[in-house]
């Protein structure tokens, strides 16, 4: 809930500006059920309600919008658009004007993409990145890479957070490299890479499992030697999953909180959204990705990924406004 009628004992969410006074209970062996706060255990009740640590040096008790910069030839919704150095710089410096983090990348991850060299993928992104600090940006910078030495390469540029879309499942070395740089770390759920994970995508049941699976992957990610307070997690909106596996996903958000980190949501232009909005264009469904964002918002999620920074921006900032009240 984020109204303003909050009933006497309801407990924040993750800390933030969401609240709850009661739970639904999700199971694999028996219906939903709703139960109170009274039927909570001391640790349930901490790990829903305790606040989130700073996640890039950035408080979790507001929502904070990671603009996407794609410098590749092939992304599925601006894709060549920032492939030049010059282009990417300026884009980059645009979005900084509203993004709490810039999240680089130069491998697209669209269904059918092919996998990029990790050279290749290094020349487009380790330059900008340096210019943009050797510039006097200060904001936190993530690489999107699920390749070891191309977060190396990243890190000595400039970059403080790492996201990878494979949670680590990738490259065998990527665990060991981020650990040592000492980062925080975005876990993206996925299934096979990106130029197979559409055909097909079964689950037995979505939420559940891709809950399931983020929990492993956080125990991997901590038994790499990161720390859990330098993780995030993200249940991969898309990757992997029909529109029906989405839909279920976003009704139930507030799931991941029961993971206790932040929880990263990253929906911008997605296809799903084409389909619903009936628009084919991916470039012309920012309608469509501000409704998705508010939703995810409205469920506590701590950081929204998106290709359109200034009109996040300007929606959650009337969307906090009308919820609080001021």
């Amino acid at each position: 809930m984020s109204d303003p009628a909050r009933p006497a004992g309801a407990l924040p969410l993750a800390g933030g500006w969401c609240w709850f006074d009661r739970v639904e209970v999700l199971s694999r062996e028996e219906a939903p059920r709703i139960v109170g706060l009274g039927d909570l255990t001391e640790a349930e009740r901490g790990r829903l309600s305790a606040p989130r640590p700073d996640f890039g040096d950035l408080s979790m008790d507001t929502p904070r919008v990671m603009g996407i910069l794609n410098i590749t030839p092939d992304s599925f919704s601006d894709g060549g658009l920032f492939l030049r150095p010059e282009a990417a710089l300026m884009q980059a410096r645009r979005m900084a004007d509203g993004a709490d983090i810039l999240d680089i990348g130069g491998e697209s991850t669209r269904p059918g993409a092919m996998e990029v060299s990790a050279l290749d993928e290094t020349q487009r992104t380790a330059p900008v990145i340096a210019a943009l600090r050797e510039g006097g940006l200060a904001l936190p910078i993530s690489i999107d890479t699920r390749k070891a030495a191309v977060a190396e390469a990243a890190f000595a540029a400039g970059v403080t957070i790492l996201n990878d879309v494979t949670a680590l499942r990738f490259d065998p070395a990527m665990a060991g490299v981020a650990a040592s740089a000492g980062v925080p770390v975005v876990l993206m759920h996925s299934i096979e890479t990106p130029i197979t994970m559409q055909d097909d995508p079964r689950y037995e049941d979505v939420l559940l499992d891709v809950y399931d699976a983020l929990a492993a992957r956080l125990a991997v990610a901590e038994a790499a030697g990161i720390a859990r307070d330098r993780l995030a997690i993200d249940p991969g909106i898309g990757f992997g999953k029909t529109l029906e596996h989405n839909l279920a996903l976003l009704a139930r958000l507030s799931v991941f909180h029961d993971l206790g980190v932040p929880v990263l949501l990253g929906a911008s232009r997605k296809r799903f959204i084409g389909t619903i909005g009936a628009e084919a264009e991916a470039a012309r469904r920012m309608p469509g990705s501000l409704a998705v964002a508010l939703a995810g918002v409205a469920q506590g999620m701590q950081m929204i990924r998106v290709h359109d920074v200034a009109e996040t921006r300007q929606a959650l900032r009337l969307w906090q406004a009308a919820t609080r009240g001021y």
